[in-house]
């Protein structure tokens, strides 16, 4: 059984939860991206918390969320940020512009947060338009990333942006034992 989580919470109502387990996983997560990386970070806390790990980067940063833009834009970083509809609730841009201009881009690393990472759902999240903007810049990635806190696994939102096998995963500690089989999580605290 999973538990089933329709409502998303407001960034502000996020930002704090877990939030040593999200530092540990964006630290090990910034420390991946070279100088020529051209990166993808998607909107969301866990996401959120590598910008300060990324002022000495000489990568270039392609993202739908505004705060991560002006904080990545602020420590002197080369920052696209992708246009379109903003949802006030994750404060990340969503549409069909936003999935256009995606598709003319090809990362060399993207890093995604999720809602839900489960065994036949996969990576989830609650908005379907948030999800197709997810799944694009999944698909013009080389390597996708989710950064997940333990929380996540074994949860289901409405809407599936990736299957489980597509991406690799940066946790801190598995506490369910049936993700132990998947080679592509990685526990940053083991």
């Amino acid at each position: 059984l999973h538990t089933y989580e329709m409502k998303e919470p407001t960034v502000a109502q996020k930002v704090n939860v877990r939030k040593e387990e999200k530092i540990k996983i964006a630290q090990y997560a910034a420390d991946m991206i070279g100088d020529n990386d051209f990166v993808y970070l998607d909107a969301g806390t866990s996401v959120g918390y590598m910008v300060e790990f990324l002022a000495e980067k000489r990568a270039a940063f392609v993202t739908n969320a505004v705060a991560h833009a002006q904080r990545l834009a602020a420590q002197g970083n080369r920052v696209l940020l992708i246009g379109g509809e903003l949802k006030s609730s994750t404060e990340a841009v969503v549409g069909a512009q936003a999935i256009e201009l995606l598709r003319k881009y090809h990362f060399t690393k993207g890093f995604f947060g999720t809602n839900g990472i489960h065994i036949e759902s996969g990576c989830t999240t609650p908005d379907i338009r948030e999800a197709a903007i997810k799944e694009m810049a999944i698909l013009r990635s080389a390597k996708a990333y989710i950064l997940a806190d333990s929380t996540k696994f074994g949860q289901v939102a409405p809407v599936t942006f990736s299957e489980l096998d597509a991406v690799d995963i940066i946790t801190t500690k598995l506490k369910d034992a049936t993700f132990n089989k998947y080679k592509n999580i990685v526990e940053v605290a083991k």
